[in-house]
């Protein structure tokens, strides 16, 4: 690492602000209630359990009768779906006060601790009456059978009488941990009852599967004189290793363990990376660059791209660090662990787009936000970033897994859900170079689309980028740690941020959940363009490494080549038509996959061309075409424009690109 700082003063300046922001309006830090502000507010105390929109949607229903509660998502009463959401469940951090027409009754998960103890709590009221609770000395009023959600750390006053607060939390003697694994780690410290433990300043995170961790090497922590489980990992490259303990009060306990090694691509040439991650997007805790680099360096992430972006409206959170970095390597780079600062360019009406390695700032971050115009299309701010030097792609495309025999309407359909619907334009154009296949919404949906857009003589690679938030504590996959999905590219020489990306663009990479997977097609691999004949035989053959990959499946443009278990497969194909070889991995949920989708691998494609003709499959051709006239139509609905003009600019850009697709056409 170089002796740069990590904390310049305006990147100490903006982290101040931040904290402010959150101090003053909780984890949405004063953003406009969108869609997914209010979720995010929620699921702060929701888990996969935990339905959120059914609820919202029926609470909207309630309150708006004959309109649809999907353009009200931004008016929840949030406690109110978080109690409905909850089912009864009580969660570590949200205790509850039941204020029922008999009485009241606090239920809670006790915690331990050494110190001062706050917490949330909910006040969940049955009562067809309102009421009025007294906490820290503050009033509340609950409405009829209405929640919310409040902050105490010493009293509660309900129905004129203190409530009994002990079962919120409990004393037990105090002892140290000492973690040592000799290499940077992810660590996890819990205790019989399932509460987790963290050295102090490291912010209280849980991943996807709500288990604590935290990252760093020969660390110290306090913890209770109790039963502990300690586990260490490494990101996806290692297995994960545990060990049983007492520590004995008073005293220091060292606990040496290390993970096992399950591949090591950097070795192989393979670097692995994350291409969206944000530092600050809301949250618990502003998180500051160091968190970022512990992170890196604990999960052995070869690549981080953290990205600059707003959130519902003209701030753009860590643009000053973008500012103070751009086109530079992060201070905590080194030979094995690259570190950059990208851009998140958002608008949630045609999709966004996420850029590596762009040497500037470009000129604007997002539109159509607060009230402002859907305008200029997306490929405007892919022709900027790429004019800046960068990468750019689609980030978590499709979030609803949908049948791909015809354009999907429960994608194209919908409002303002973030979709990325323009890119069938922006790839027929040649303005965007990635998709991320791997991401936290729909993998299936997202997959089927990409070979859609492949089969119609789209060149475009494979890539995974997880949109973790440093700055998120128990938000899902938001909060779990970095590089849970990575892209793996294949580099020649030394890994930089101009190799790795050379590797992108000529579309050497694989994306994946944690299996290694391996394509050749006559001893090629992904990104190459075969010259053959018609009627010449190639020979395809596909490795995995990793115990949870299920099945192996070998995939043209006509679909399922070859399907086996894991480990290897073998297929000859006859070349009689244009075409593409991916190879794909499946398997179940898994420890070490955060994504509801489990083990999930997929490579960019080997090309196939054949009498000099490339691959355009007419049925892809006709589906691109015919989501185009259905992406007009939803941007003339849900579409904000300031003018005709503006508008007519989105129909523009589709006909030039209706144009390269019927050029395809036989």
């Amino acid at each position: 690492m170089c002796g740069e700082p990590l904390m310049p003063a305006p990147v100490a300046a903006a982290l101040d602000e931040y904290r402010r922001l959150r101090d003053r309006h909780g984890p949405c830090w004063g953003e406009e209630p969108l869609a997914y502000v209010t979720q995010a507010r929620a699921t702060v105390f929701l888990d996969r359990r935990h339905d959120y929109w059914g609820p919202a949607l029926r609470q909207l229903a309630e309150r708006f009768p004959g309109e649809d509660p999907a353009h009200r998502l931004g008016e929840v009463d949030v406690d109110r779906v978080v109690r409905d959401a909850l089912g009864g469940d009580v969660p570590d951090n949200l205790p509850a006060l039941r204020l029922t027409p008999a009485g009241h009754e606090l239920r809670a998960v006790t915690r331990v601790a050494f110190g001062e103890f706050r917490t949330a709590l909910l006040l969940d009221s049955g009562r067809d009456e309102p009421v009025t609770v007294v906490v820290d000395g503050s009033p509340y009023e609950i409405g009829p059978r209405g929640a919310k959600v409040v902050e105490v750390a010493r009293e509660v006053v309900a129905d004129g009488t203190p409530v009994d607060l002990s079962p919120l939390f409990r004393r037990a003697e105090r002892a140290e941990l000492r973690l040592r694994a000799g290499f940077p780690c992810r660590w996890s410290v819990v205790g019989a009852d399932g509460q987790g433990w963290y050295p102090e300043g490291a912010p209280p995170k849980l991943d996807a599967h709500r288990r604590p961790y935290f990252h760093g090497d020969d660390v110290v922590l306090a913890v209770p004189a109790e039963p502990l489980t300690v586990t260490v990992a490494r990101g996806m490259e290692y297995l994960e290793s545990e060990v049983a303990v007492t520590p004995e009060a008073g005293r220091e306990t060292l606990v040496e363990l290390a993970p096992g090694r399950l591949y090591d691509a950097a070795a192989r040439g393979w670097y692995g990376g994350d291409l969206h991650v944000h530092l600050n997007w809301m949250g618990e805790e502003p998180a500051e660059p160091a968190l970022a680099a512990a992170a890196q360096h604990g999960e052995d992430l070869h690549v981080l791209n953290l990205v600059a972006g707003n959130v519902a409206g003209e701030r753009v959170y860590d643009v000053e660090a973008l500012a103070h970095w751009t086109g530079r390597d992060l201070p905590w780079s080194d030979d094995r662990h690259l570190a950059r600062i990208g851009v998140e360019y958002r608008n949630d009406l045609v999709g966004h787009l996420g850029a590596f390695g762009p040497r500037g700032l470009p000129g604007r971050f997002h539109t159509g936000f607060a009230g402002t115009a859907d305008w200029p299309p997306n490929a405007a701010a892919c022709q900027e970033l790429r004019e800046l030097g960068a990468v750019v792609g689609y980030g978590h495309p499709f979030h609803v897994a949908f049948a791909d025999d015809d354009p999907p309407d429960v994608v194209i359909d919908r409002d303002r859900d973030c979709s990325a619907r323009e890119i069938v334009a922006d790839a027929a154009l040649g303005l965007v170079d990635t998709l991320d296949v791997l991401n936290h919404s729909s993998i299936d949906a997202t997959a089927a689309v990409y070979r859609r857009l492949i089969g119609a003589g789209n060149r475009i690679t494979v890539t995974a980028g997880t949109d973790a938030v440093l700055s998120f504590c128990r938000r899902a996959t938001a909060s779990a740690p970095p590089g849970w999905e990575r892209v793996y590219a294949r580099v020649d020489g030394p890994l930089t941020a101009e190799s790795y990306a050379e590797a992108i663009l000529l579309g050497r990479t694989f994306a994946t959940t944690g299996p290694w997977l391996e394509l050749t097609v006559n001893g090629e691999g992904p990104g190459a363009t075969l010259d053959v004949a018609p009627g010449e035989r190639v020979e395809i053959a596909v490795a995995s490494i990793g115990p949870e990959v299920e099945t192996l499946e070998i995939r043209t443009a006509d679909g399922v080549l070859a399907q086996g278990p894991p480990g290897t497969l073998a297929a000859t194909l006859v070349a009689r038509e244009p075409t593409y070889v991916v190879a794909v991995a499946h398997g179940g949920p898994h420890p070490r996959a955060q994504h509801r989708r489990g083990a999930y691998a997929h490579t960019s494609p080997v090309y196939l061309d054949v009498a000099g003709g490339h691959v355009a499959r007419l049925a892809d051709v006709r589906w691109c075409l015919a989501w185009l006239d259905r992406l007009a139509e939803v941007v003339r609905e849900f579409g904000r424009f300031d003018t005709d003009e503006q508008y007519g600019d989105h129909l523009d850009l589709y006909e030039r690109a209706r144009k390269v697709y019927r050029s395809r056409l036989p």
